[in-house]
């Protein structure tokens, strides 16, 4: 599992107080027990974890938790980095 992976689902594993072992990227969110709001709450720390801003519109289409590692991916590939000032 690569690094996205595996922060992904300890930030979930933390969020909802369950073991992380317990989660894979076919889980659903419904079966974890995940509504709306946790939904919300997740995907704030996901944000300040990766740096990265996801649209609102998202959220409402992320299903599993394949589906979320595999939108932060391409957010932070599309993230610019910073450009060094001299």
């Amino acid at each position: 599992m690569n690094d996205i992976a595996t922060r992904c689902i300890d930030i979930i594993a933390k969020s909802k107080n369950i073991p992380a072992d317990s989660i894979s990227l076919a889980n659903t969110f419904d079966e974890l027990n995940i509504d709306s709001l946790d939904k919300i709450n997740i995907s704030f720390e996901v944000e300040e974890a990766f740096n990265i801003e996801i649209p609102d519109e998202a959220l409402s289409t992320l299903r599993t938790v394949g589906d979320m590692v595999e939108g932060v991916a391409k957010l932070t590939t599309a993230t610019p980095s910073p450009i060094p000032t001299r």
